[in-house]
């Protein structure tokens, strides 16, 4: 139960100071509180964890536990990365009204953003894909629930810049421990 309730904790931090929930917010924002991006949404978080949790369950099978320890840092690394380096971008000047491009754009959104990354490295590093899936989801999902629910307000409420780079800097930081017990030299 662990891994689910840190898979909702740190996918919803990590949403949070994505880029996919300012572009939820601004399809939402373009398109007007449409339910059907909503549900694309919810959609794509479902997918996007489970398939992170199954590839990072997939792989950590695979490697020796200290090898393990050294794929989590490695992970934890790239999403600290993706948060610090990329800023979520232009707003789009005419917003798709299609379900499928909306699902699929966020779907890989989610699978390569911050989010999909941590959902990997808690699969690899605990063994308990499905509940490292489910609170991904979870906690993904919520943030862009309400980032949905805000529309235009999500960038004027949301202090985005300083919750990005806090955030990436905790992740670089857990990159690092994580690394340095993998290899011995701590704990």
């Amino acid at each position: 139960m662990p891994s689910f309730f840190l898979a909702l904790l740190v996918a919803a931090a990590a949403a949070l100071g994505g880029r996919e929930a300012v572009r939820v917010a601004r399809l939402s924002a373009g398109l007007g509180p449409a339910p059907g991006l909503l549900v694309a949404s919810w959609i794509a978080c479902i997918a996007a964890s489970a398939l992170a949790a199954w590839l990072g369950s997939g792989l950590a099978a695979q490697l020796a536990p200290q090898a393990q320890a050294l794929l989590v840092a490695i992970v934890l690394l790239l999403a600290g990365l993706e948060l610090a380096v990329l800023g979520p971008g232009r707003s789009p000047r005419e917003p798709t009204r299609s379900f499928g491009a909306i699902l699929l754009v966020l779907g890989v959104a989610q699978v390569t953003g911050a989010a999909g990354f941590l959902v990997f490295a808690l699969a690899a590093s605990t063994g308990a894909p499905a509940l490292a899936a489910a609170g991904g989801a979870l906690g993904s999902g919520a943030v862009l629930t309400a980032a949905w629910f805000k529309g235009a307000a999500w960038e004027a409420r949301v202090p985005l810049k300083p919750l990005r780079f806090s955030i990436a800097g905790l992740l670089i930081t857990a990159a690092m421990v994580t690394g340095l017990v993998g290899r011995g030299i701590l704990g």
